[in-house]
């Protein structure tokens, strides 16, 4: 690994310290609203327009929430894609059948999450999405994403390359969390395009 890789570890796990901090001090009023102005925002991508398959995940805690977005998809007869975390931290996968098909899981000491409770579909499920959610702490100005650190999607991103997929890749975010730049390590790659409530930036450089 390059320096800037062995460099980059540090300062990825300070960063994100202080955005978890920041998304700590949110109220509940302030998720919701800002929940039903991003899934606006995000309805209006043309990405999201002409997909059949999206691959999301259900948000937790102060994380941009995802709900509004999901049931909107559905509507639309769009198949929604959610992630069920394995226990070496890969991905597995399961349709989404509104709320009620939602099962609360806590995976050891960490956060609980709201997995599909259907049907397994396996971890190269995503690769038939047309569109990929990204769960993220904060996205720069080349597009290049700072995730929680667990690795499960940069398996995802990986497993999408060695398919030969490429699904447009759009990560949500609070307008803070857009910053000028993440410490970055040789696997990262760019995303298409970044939501947040106020609006949608592109990034020319996306994978």
């Amino acid at each position: 690994m390059s320096h800037r890789g062995r460099a980059a570890e540090p300062d990825k796990r300070m960063l994100r310290r202080e955005l978890l901090a920041v998304r700590g001090r949110l109220t509940a009023d302030d998720v919701r609203e800002a929940a039903a102005a991003l899934a606006a925002r995000a309805l209006e991508l043309p990405e999201l327009a002409g997909a059949r398959t999206v691959a999301a995940y259900v948000s937790v805690g102060g994380e941009p929430g995802t709900l509004a977005l999901l049931d909107a998809l559905r509507a639309r007869d769009v198949r929604v894609l959610l992630p069920a975390l394995l226990p070496d931290n890969d991905l597995d996968w399961g349709a989404y059948a509104g709320e009620g098909s939602l099962t609360q899981v806590r995976h050891g000491g960490k956060m609980a999450l709201f997995e599909p409770s259907g049907e397994r579909l396996g971890p190269d499920a995503v690769t038939g999405a047309d569109v990929v959610l990204l769960p993220g702490l904060a996205v720069d100005a080349r597009g290049m994403r700072l995730g929680r650190g667990g690795g499960s999607y940069d398996r995802v991103l990986a497993r999408l390359e060695r398919a030969g997929a490429r699904p447009a890749l759009v990560v949500l975010l609070y307008g803070s969390e857009v910053v000028e730049r993440v410490p970055e390590e040789e696997h990262d790659r760019p995303v298409h395009a970044v939501v947040t409530p106020s609006g949608v930036r592109r990034f020319h450089g996306g994978a």
